[in-house]
């Protein structure tokens, strides 16, 4: 209900307002009813009100002198309408300049006020939709000034639009949030991308809903990899410290939080510690890190990378085997690779090893995997050789503590390195091009290419992003969006008819990339078009 104050000297005037009309029906409501400007202003000072009805001639402050005082000390942006006979026209025009919405001429009629009432209803409806619109573009632009940060690619600008806009106090991390698919779960790999984006954006809501003062510390733009439908968070001590809690406590009281209003399992992986936001791309590397090799870990709900690093005392690092097994890997012998990975096995159990044991010498050997096809193709994108991992190590493939499956993945990462030293011939990408432009609409991933294309869906990744700079992710986003531009242009279809035919079926998700692509909202790039 829009709230409503009445304005006037005289009582039976005031009275005869309330009743000419039914104001609850039209979505009004008089809150407030003054008889001169000045108790009209002290009210307006500490009270919100969508609409001021006043007479232009009041004792002590006129109708005039309240708008004018209003207005120049912006002590509410109401909109006003003045109630004025026909000798006050010149009031009136006096009025209108200064911002006045409209007039009524006295004695007043039911169907001018009705009249008066729809205009403010109409722009209070624009208001509304200018203020998402703006609220969506600022969160667009914050959330590309963080993909910015996390992957090390800012300017100035970027710092000071961060610090100015984010709670940034103290160390900091980059945190991943994950919904955690139990084994009754829909596997996710068959899941429609767009119910995916559902379980995103619910997931993001409950992070800001318990979060509400970093709200704007969460993004769903993290880039982690082309299936990416998880949540972001800049986390800062400074949160945990007035609290008076440990980081520890306070993220697992977070997980318990979020846990109650998702009624699903969460997980986090905590990047490493880093002392401010220049300095977080190293943070979200690590956090990458961290998340691809989370399946030869115990399963528990919060991971810090800390806890991976092999520089500790008293623990066993079999690091000459794990280098064979390396070597093994590049030169893909099979023979040597199984012989590598039972002799680890036994030197851990020889040792004695603990359960640390076994995860620092997994972790040395997945990290040294990471670099080595870099080292062996520096063009290769290190992301997707992070995804690989990730999906080959994941907890749904693999038993902690199974060394057939730790032989089974270092085989397959064998013939994974192997076809990168080769060439794809151009034929592939030129029916990934088809493929994007007939069925750009539809569901269409890289593992459905991989599959029909018989390729490892991985290294057509590595191929497709060497030559279009950008993942193919974001390549179908982008077509879909320029698309979509075109719709917007030259029909009158409707906005979310428009996402649904480019593949979209949830507005908000298509709105939220146009904005980050087209740098406006749909609304607002077609009436700029058409204008033009």
């Amino acid at each position: 209900m829009l709230k409503v104050m009445l304005v006037d000297d005289e009582p039976y005037i005031l009275q005869g307002l309330q009743v000419l009309i039914d104001w609850e029906s039209g979505g009004f409501e008089i809150t407030a009813l003054c008889s001169n400007g000045k108790e009209a202003l002290k009210y307006l000072k500490e009270n919100h009100v969508d609409l001021v009805i006043s007479d232009i001639r009041m004792p002590e402050m006129t109708g005039l002198e309240l708008l004018e005082t209003v207005k120049k000390e912006k002590i509410s942006d109401a909109e006003f309408v003045l109630l004025t006979g026909y000798d006050d026209f010149a009031y009136t025009q006096k009025a209108i300049r200064n911002g006045c919405l409209d007039y009524i001429l006295k004695p007043v009629e039911e169907e001018e006020l009705i009249s008066v009432l729809r205009k403010v209803t109409n722009l209070n409806k624009e208001s509304i939709i200018l203020r998402k619109d703006r609220e969506k573009m600022e969160d667009a632009y914050l959330a590309r000034i963080i993909r910015h940060l996390i992957r090390g690619k800012f300017n100035e600008e970027d710092i000071e639009y961060a610090n100015k806009h984010l709670q940034l106090s103290g160390n900091m991390r980059f945190i991943y949030i994950e919904l955690v698919h139990r084994e009754t779960d829909e596997d996710p790999a068959d899941s429609d991308e767009y119910d995916m984006s559902a379980l995103q954006k619910q997931l993001f809501s409950a992070c800001r809903e318990v979060l509400k003062e970093y709200s704007n510390h969460f993004t769903m733009d993290i880039s982690f990899d082309e299936d990416n439908n998880n949540v972001g968070f800049l986390y800062c001590e400074n949160m945990a410290t007035i609290r008076d809690m440990s980081e520890k406590d306070f993220l697992d009281a977070f997980i318990k939080k979020i846990e109650v209003l998702t009624i699903k399992p969460i997980r986090m992986f905590c990047g490493e510690s880093v002392p401010d936001i220049a300095s977080l791309s190293k943070s979200f590397d690590s956090c990458r890190r961290l998340k691809s090799i989370a399946g030869f870990h115990n399963r528990k709900k919060l991971y810090f990378y800390e806890e991976t690093q092999t520089g500790h005392a008293n623990i066993v690092l079999c690091k000459n085997t794990i280098d064979d097994i390396i070597g093994s890997i590049v030169k893909n012998d099979t023979a040597m690779i199984e012989e590598g990975v039972e002799k680890l096995y036994d030197e851990l159990h020889g040792k004695e090893g603990t359960n640390r044991d076994f995860d620092l010498n997994i972790n040395y050997l997945l990290f040294q995997l990471i670099h080595l096809a870099s080292e062996l193709d520096d063009t290769v994108n290190q992301e997707e050789i992070i995804q690989y991992i990730s999906e080959q190590t994941s907890e749904d493939a693999f038993v902690r503590g199974s060394h057939q499956h730790l032989k089974k993945f270092a085989l397959e990462y064998a013939s994974y390195l192997s076809e990168l030293r080769k060439s794809i011939s151009h034929g592939i990408l030129a029916s990934v091009e088809t493929e994007v432009r007939e069925k750009y609409a539809e569901n269409i991933s890289l593992k459905y290419l991989g599959d029909k294309y018989h390729i490892n869906s991985s290294y057509l990744g590595q191929v497709f992003s060497k030559k279009y700079g950008m993942s193919f992710k974001n390549y179908l986003t982008n077509y879909r969006i320029r698309e979509a531009a075109m719709q917007i242009i030259n029909t009158d279809k409707k906005i979310n008819k428009i996402a649904e035919d480019v593949g979209y079926k949830d507005c908000d998700y298509f709105i939220r990339k146009f904005i980050e692509i087209m740098g406006c909202t749909p609304s607002k790039y077609r009436k700029t078009n058409r204008e033009a």
